[in-house]
């Protein structure tokens, strides 16, 4: 990080006014945990082949410098939750406002700041860095982010109509959506009618994207599939929920809170198991 960045507290605990605090240390899970989340930048997508020979769409997410910089509990917030932050941004960048909230809870200055309720056996301490190895490969996970945006579309594209037909009755209206309301009653058009308008630029959530591969020495996720967003763009990513009230993360066990990294820990790429050879299952 650069001089205009502050110095995090070395201690593996943090005190604030008001707040108890928060130990870094590993906890057993409970059907009803729920951990944090990371913010991570789309890098793009690429394609990876399994033991099988499969080919699988990846697309690689970067999480860049991720820590917590507030964690705020239910007896002075009156719920638990984490607030994180990742990349990094100069000084001058940021309102002054924004650089007391840094200095307070003594983390660096972050280009982008999330915020995941979580329970309280899932809380962290302020500065705690959160890598890749807080996944593990084989989990599923939800992916929120903006999509991108496609500017002023019509409703074929916009909305998938059919459009009107392409030959006999139509003259030069072939793409539009016709009629949009009824006679004099009602006399208008009703709010949300599926029309022409601006497309794209939303905040839309993926469910249940297969984390197929971690890379924690370069604090890399691939999952399979697409995410919302331009490369570059910062997505948000958290255990996947219907998956969650399935009991995943029980039969996974990934680490909960969060890694926490040992001396003696060797970091590798793991990858997920894809199971059986799927040709021979669909010749038997």
């Amino acid at each position: 990080m650069g001089s205009q960045n502050l110095d995090m507290e070395p201690e593996g605990v943090v005190e604030e006014a008001g707040t108890p605090a928060v130990p870094l240390e590993s906890r057993p899970w409970s059907p009803d945990s729920r951990r944090c989340g990371v913010v991570a930048v789309k890098c793009g997508m690429m394609s990876l082949w399994d033991k099988w020979g499969v080919r699988r769409p990846i697309t690689v997410l970067w999480i860049d410098e991720c820590q917590v910089t507030q964690t705020k509990t239910e007896e002075k917030h009156g719920f638990n939750s984490l607030q994180v932050g990742a990349g990094s941004k100069k000084k001058k960048q940021v309102p002054t406002a924004l650089l007391g909230h840094y200095a307070k809870h003594q983390v660096p200055i972050k280009r982008k700041l999330a915020e995941f309720q979580v329970t309280r056996d899932a809380l962290l301490p302020e500065g705690t860095e959160i890598t890749a190895a807080h996944f593990v490969a084989g989990q599923h996970v939800d992916v929120t982010g903006i999509t991108i945006g496609k500017g002023f579309q019509g409703p074929m594209k916009r909305h998938g109509f059919k459009g009107l037909p392409a030959t006999h009755g139509v003259s030069k209206a072939h793409r539009s959506h016709g009629s949009t309301g009824q006679c004099q009653d009602p006399g208008k058009v009703f709010k949300g009618k599926k029309m022409a308008g601006q497309m794209g630029k939303d905040r839309r959530t993926v469910q249940n994207v297969m984390v197929y591969q971690v890379d924690p020495s370069r604090n890399l996720l691939y999952v399979v599939g697409q995410v919302p967003g331009h490369k570059g763009n910062f997505v948000l990513v958290k255990d996947a929920i219907r998956k969650i009230w399935e009991g995943e993360h029980l039969r996974l066990n990934p680490p909960f809170p969060t890694y926490i990294p040992k001396l003696e820990d060797e970091l590798s790429i793991d990858v997920a198991d894809v199971g059986p050879d799927p040709y021979e299952a669909a010749i038997g």
